[in-house]
């Protein structure tokens, strides 16, 4: 494959990225395009977020990547969360194994990758390869810049924006430069 699209999805906290990834990867699975990468759906409990799941596309299989941060308890933490390093080892495991594919999903980077060099390392291999024909990736506002510098950035949709409220899973999709490819 040649170089893929980067296209980044951002937003502030609870803006609806993760929403939209999960319609964007239902569209793009009922299209039959292969799918590579993660979600990180949040855990709530009478209406406050309380963890953080994390789902791998190649296999579906679902685990548990952060609870809010009480202490330090994992060693592994930001501000809010504290994330399980064994789940880490395993989203990077599944990330190492993601590329080559249609549509790489990154769902999301943030200060540990930018900043620490530290969780999702692979993620950052995996887009930084471009062995994909596109990829969506979530960043926060605040890592914008630092993507941009490390990548090309076909597109942003920024949900800070107006213009996006009403911006849909399926609207990111037939904006992406994917044909499915026929395999024989």
């Amino acid at each position: 494959m040649s170089s893929g699209e980067i296209i980044i999805l951002s937003g502030d906290l609870q803006s609806g990225k993760t929403s939209l990834c999960q319609e964007l990867v239902q569209k793009a699975k009922e299209q039959g395009i292969q799918l590579a990468g993660l979600i990180s759906p949040g855990v709530f409990h009478e209406g406050e977020k309380k963890g953080i799941d994390v789902i791998n596309l190649n296999n579906w299989e679902r685990q548990r990547l952060a609870v809010l941060r009480e202490k330090d308890l994992t060693g592994l933490e930001t501000q809010r969360w504290a994330f399980y390093p064994e789940i880490v080892h395993w989203c990077n495991q599944a990330l190492l194994n993601a590329v080559p594919c249609d549509l790489l999903v990154v769902d999301e980077l943030g200060p540990l990758e930018f900043n620490r060099g530290e969780g999702w390392i692979a993620a950052l291999a995996a887009v930084d390869s471009g062995n994909y024909q596109s990829a969506l990736v979530v960043i926060r506002p605040s890592l914008l810049e630092m993507a941009g510098q490390r990548w090309k950035i076909s597109r942003v949709f920024d949900l800070n924006d107006p213009s996006y409220k009403t911006l849909t899973g399926e609207d990111i999709y037939s904006r992406l430069h994917i044909q499915k490819i026929k395999k024989p």
